[in-house]
């Protein structure tokens, strides 16, 4: 993980629970959760309100969705130490903890705290989550309330891979210019964001626990509509 990571919030060592429901004062709970990728000049980010009772797994899947990543990579949460990913992928964590079975009421029950995700180990997307706000009132679903910036081509190399290409294609002279180009398949604009888009998607994200096929499906079809 990269060493400039900023200083997450300390939280109490929690142990997860079988239950993926909480109590109904909790089920009620919005949480305003602000996801930021850590180490992006100007930064990409994004807001999302979000039930408290949502477990990790989901929540993986609502990153992915609003972030614009692909979940084509492996993935995990941090706080306190503790790591938290799916059981049935293959990441060789001796000692990691069901996603499952983690609420997000749980690990950061008050606001101002906040925990890490990370995505893809080789590039070492990370991204800090910051509990901003939480409201006695239900959703439907997921919303993202704004956001900046688009979301890094995948295998780009990392943050530092991706500060080169946005150089190398807003400068037609660079030698790599044309090779460039042609690796993201004609151009990419930094600053394109679509929150109405995100939340077309997240709106359609109705699993609990989704699987990588049913995730996979949901974000190729967010994709073609580029």
């Amino acid at each position: 993980m990269s060493k400039n990571i900023r200083k997450v919030t300390p939280l109490k060592q929690r142990k997860p629970t079988k239950s993926k429901t909480h109590n109904s004062k909790n089920k009620a709970q919005v949480y305003q959760i602000k996801i930021t990728l850590i180490n992006t000049e100007p930064e990409i980010w994004r807001r999302i309100l979000v039930s408290g009772n949502t477990n990790l797994g989901l929540l993986h899947a609502i990153i992915q969705i609003a972030m614009g990543w692909t979940n084509s990579h492996l993935h995990q949460f941090i706080a306190d130490n503790t790591f938290y990913s799916d059981p049935d992928l293959d990441n060789e964590m001796e000692e990691m903890e069901d996603e499952y079975n983690m609420l997000l009421c749980e690990i950061a029950p008050k606001v101002g705290e906040s925990f890490m995700y990370e995505y893809d180990f080789g590039d070492g997307w990370n991204h800090l989550i910051e509990v901003e706000k939480i409201i006695n009132e239900g959703i439907a679903h997921p919303i993202c309330l704004d956001g900046a910036r688009a979301c890094p081509p995948e295998d780009c190399g990392g943050t530092g891979g991706y500060k080169d290409l946005c150089e190398i294609i807003q400068d037609p002279e660079h030698k790599e210019y044309e090779s460039m180009l042609e690796w993201l398949n004609g151009g990419f604009d930094p600053d394109a964001f679509d929150v109405q888009k995100v939340n077309t998607y997240l709106k359609k994200l109705k699993w609990e626990k989704s699987n990588w096929k049913q995730l996979g499906k949901l974000l190729m079809e967010r994709d073609e509509m580029d």
